[in-house]
């Protein structure tokens, strides 16, 4: 049996924009879920290493709570509009 989980020890900046992009195919996903699900401590550098590959990523800005329950305004929710390869429509 294989271990399908991502390699969370690789923090280089290669290999986190690889997790990021695999997480962004499945779903939108905050900046707190991004740090705490892919040992992303910077994500809105390797979303701008994404954008700067190509990749169309849609940032919505809400506030949010916490674990702790503490509020955060205008926490980044991303979401993966077209990779590289795909034309998007105007």
């Amino acid at each position: 049996m294989t271990d399908s989980r991502p390699n969370l020890r690789d923090v280089s900046a290669s290999a986190q924009c690889r997790r990021l992009v695999e997480r962004l195919r499945i779903d939108s996903i905050n900046s707190f879920e991004i740090t705490a699900e892919l040992n992303i401590c910077r994500p809105g550098a390797r979303i701008a290493d994404l954008r700067a590959a190509g990749y169309v990523i849609h940032t919505r800005l809400a506030d949010l709570v916490d674990a702790q329950g503490f509020k955060h305004p205008r926490v980044a929710t991303y979401t993966l509009i077209a990779e590289p390869s795909e034309k998007v429509a105007a």
